[in-house]
């Protein structure tokens, strides 16, 4: 059994405690913190048996009973936090990023590898341990559709965020497509080369105004000379819309979008199916659940994690030469990003 403690009492670190709570029997939640804690969340936290509720992060960094961290809390903490609960010598499950800044991702990669404890840190792109997103993997992992050729992922959200969270997001390609730029290296088994940004606002005109777009694609070349393209929106008016298609030389496989039912209504008048569920919250539980159960799994039989430090590193390099590429026109090799 692993104690575990929860920093970020927020929509994400509820969704991690209740997926440990309903099905990750090998870890057990001793604690959560967060330094605007409401009495609403505390009393639901304490009616699910965690024995302790903080405003202050640190008395979970010094319990030792504490055999892991989960942070959970906003993106501009989670560098700091990381290099606490190394320092403490808890194994960490980071959300991501680890940081907007290559610098500071270093530190912690430098802290893991000074650390005289063999520490584990999990970084957490769940769409990894999606069930559709698996099969992919799977049906290219077992040659079904030959050498792979091109990738198409699209990604789009059923209504844009607050401009102000906008600002502090780090932009599209960060906060949004850094999930998409992943699965290209998830699903290929190889790595992005180069990027080609394109964005627009078309959705509203307030993410503009904070420096962002809400419309971006991305057309991108791996080392194993695949192609690869993404598309992501801030507004898809019928739901969360997740897709993905790998082709290559013998055959290709796809995943379209999770919904309510796989019902289909034919009459007369047209054929009609569910709409997407709505937002990734619906779309995305299950595998919240299994990459903690993973994360938890390496703890105990000290195994490698499946997503660490170095790939949160590179997934923020991929993220700031599609900005890159976006702002000066052009297409951006990977390895012009630099700490």
């Amino acid at each position: 059994m692993v104690n575990v403690g929860i920093i970020g009492a927020g929509r994400i670190g509820q969704v991690h405690a209740r997926s440990i709570l309903t099905g990750v029997p090998d870890a057990r939640i001793l604690s959560i913190a967060d330094p605007y804690m409401s009495e609403s969340v505390a009393a639901w936290a304490r009616e699910a048996g965690i024995e302790g509720v903080y405003k202050d992060h640190r008395k979970i960094m010094e319990d030792p009973r504490v055999e892991a961290v989960l942070i959970c809390s906003s993106t501009d903490t989670h560098a700091q936090l990381s290099l606490e609960a190394i320092a403490a010598g808890k194994h960490v499950f980071c959300e991501k990023p680890i940081d907007q800044k290559l610098d500071r991702i270093g530190e912690v990669k430098a802290a893991l590898a000074a650390s005289p404890k063999s520490l584990k840190y999990q970084v957490g792109f769940n769409r990894r341990f999606d069930h559709n997103f698996r099969a992919l993997k799977d049906a290219v992992d077992a040659g079904k559709i030959g050498e792979v050729q091109f990738i198409r992922v699209s990604s789009r959200d059923p209504e844009p965020p607050p401009a102000g969270y906008v600002k502090g997001s780090g932009g599209i390609f960060l906060d949004m497509m850094i999930h998409d730029l992943d699965m290209l290296r998830y699903l290929s088994g190889s790595e992005i080369e180069e990027v080609y940004a394109t964005g627009a606002v078309l959705i509203d005109p307030a993410i503009g105004a904070a420096g962002d777009v809400d419309t971006a694609t991305v057309s991108a070349r791996m080392k194993n000379g695949a192609l690869a393209l993404i598309d992501n929106s801030r507004k898809a008016v019928y739901g969360y819309d997740q897709r993905a298609e790998v082709f290559g030389s013998k055959g290709c496989v796809a995943c379209g979008n999770d919904t309510a039912s796989s019902a289909v209504l034919s009459t007369a008048e047209g054929v009609v199916s569910e709409k997407p569920l709505w937002f990734f919250l619906q779309r995305y539980m299950g595998s919240y659940q299994a990459e903690v159960r993973l994360f938890i799994e390496s703890v105990v039989k000290d195994t490698p994690v499946a997503v660490g430090v170095a790939d949160g590193l590179l997934s923020i390099k991929l993220g700031l030469a599609c900005k890159k590429s976006m702002e000066e026109h052009r297409p951006v090799r990977i390895d012009e990003i630099n700490p």
